[in-house]
């Protein structure tokens, strides 16, 4: 696999756009978008027939399809699609895929660069789906994402924009250290229990270390995964005072922590000690959900990857008590996303990307429709509510002048039909075109 990227501006997608005999118009312009319908990630509703100006990355310019200043210019020709800003997914790892929940031994075997290779072609993956920025809510791999990033951002590697947590910090044997049945923990190199605590004092000083190494927020296991052996979804690992001991260090770095947490009882601790968002939440209660939102903490709750679990798990070989951990949270982690719906908790989209297969992210939308959600609070939840949350609202997750030039185009309308964002027909990042779909 090749570590050079080159941008697929494809010769389909030249032949689609408006020739001219005419010099451009701006030889300083990256591109120019011709969108037949356009959902802007901020309005409620949708325009037709805009030009969208990509200069240096960004969006110069909004225009009216027939814009007379244009005239002359070569253009990306999606009259025929809807344009919608590029799409944010609030809970990814890119160090490993669904498949090695079939054994974890597989992290023994795989080497560090064995892991930055694999994280180099998930993240092009991910990004042809639709995806131009990321949340990276931790690794086994400390700081793979961190790398990965550096070698996106300098052109070598094509990916999402991505936000970095660094390691998870969590109990020893909870749900995120690399604790495996029969394998002692000498075994396991070190680089994989980065984040590993027990106690207020260590936590900070855990937090103080993954901070200097760079991370954009952090990442706490509150509770246990339901892909982490000997740990119990419902069962409280963190305490209070460990979770406050990383949101101090956090606070003072300018870092927000989200929290992987399962139970009402570690919900409620996790958002009073101070953390902005809680992933999964499948096993609150009305309490925890009214704390939600009266401390105004977001809820990443990844509604579709049961479905898949479970429709694979069994064959795949996974351990039965992945099995059964999942049976026992999907249902529950999707009544609970109804409750907090209701409740106008802020619900933000997160599909747990190394659950499910990098390229099936977009499945979630359908669901969070299924259960409630109008399709334009979906769009948002992975638009413009999710820029806002990270703080890089001026960045991404809009088409509006002064963002990134990132877009996603798909043929139909998803508020008629939200499952058309399964199938992104062209990526486009900072006014670089991503090729997916051609025709």
């Amino acid at each position: 696999m090749t570590r050079i990227f080159v941008p697929l501006i494809l010769i389909s997608l030249l032949a689609a756009c408006s020739q001219s005999d005419h010099a451009p118009v701006d030889s300083d312009i990256d591109l120019i978008v011709r969108c037949g319908v356009m959902i802007d990630g901020l309005a409620e509703g949708t325009v037709d027939d805009k030009l969208i100006v990509i200069r240096d990355q960004r969006i110069s310019a909004i225009l009216p399809g027939d814009d007379p200043s244009m005239v002359g210019a070569e253009i990306l020709d999606l009259s025929d699609h809807t344009c919608l800003p590029g799409l944010i997914d609030m809970h990814v790892h890119l160090d490993g895929m669904p498949e090695d929940a079939d054994d974890y031994t597989i992290y023994l075997r795989r080497t560090p660069d064995d892991t930055q290779l694999l994280a180099e072609e998930l993240a092009g993956i991910v990004l042809n789906a639709g995806f131009t920025t990321v949340r990276n809510v931790g690794t086994y791999k400390a700081w793979v994402a961190r790398d990965l990033r550096d070698e996106i951002d300098a052109g070598n590697v094509a990916g999402p924009r991505i936000r970095i947590a660094g390691p998870y910090l969590t109990i020893p044997h909870g749900g995120g250290d690399m604790y495996i049945p029969g394998v002692d923990d000498s075994e396991i190199p070190d680089y994989y229990r980065m984040g590993v605590a027990r106690g207020p004092q260590e936590f900070r000083a855990r937090t103080e270390e993954i901070v200097a190494g760079g991370a954009d927020f952090l990442k706490i296991i509150a509770s246990g995964a339901v892909f982490g052996h000997g740990s119990a979804p419902g069962a409280p690992e963190m305490t209070f005072a460990e979770i406050a001991a990383v949101v101090e260090v956090a606070n003072a770095a300018g870092i927000k922590v989200t929290a992987h947490a399962h139970s009402a009882e570690s919900i409620k601790d996790a958002i009073l000690a101070g953390v902005s968002s809680i992933e999964h939440a499948s096993l609150g209660d009305d309490e925890s959900v009214a704390l939600a939102l009266e401390h105004d903490v977001a809820f990443v709750m990844d509604v579709y990857n049961g479905t898949y679990t479970e429709e694979i798990g069994e064959a795949h070989g996974y351990a039965e008590e992945f099995i059964r951990k999942n049976e026992e949270t999907t249902e529950a982690q999707r009544e609970v996303f109804r409750k907090a719906l209701a409740a106008d908790v802020t619900l933000l989209f997160g599909t747990d990307l190394g659950v499910l297969p990098h390229d099936m992210g977009a499945r979630q939308f359908a669901e969070m429709v299924k259960h409630g959600m109008p399709p334009m609070q979906v769009i948002k939840s992975a638009t413009s509510l999710a820029a806002d949350h990270m703080g890089i609202a001026d960045d991404v997750g809009a088409i509006e002048v002064g963002r990134y030039g990132d877009l996603v185009a798909v043929r139909g309308n998803p508020l008629e039909n939200i499952a058309v964002l399964e199938d992104i027909d062209v990526v486009v990042k900072g006014g670089t075109i991503f090729g997916h779909k051609t025709e």
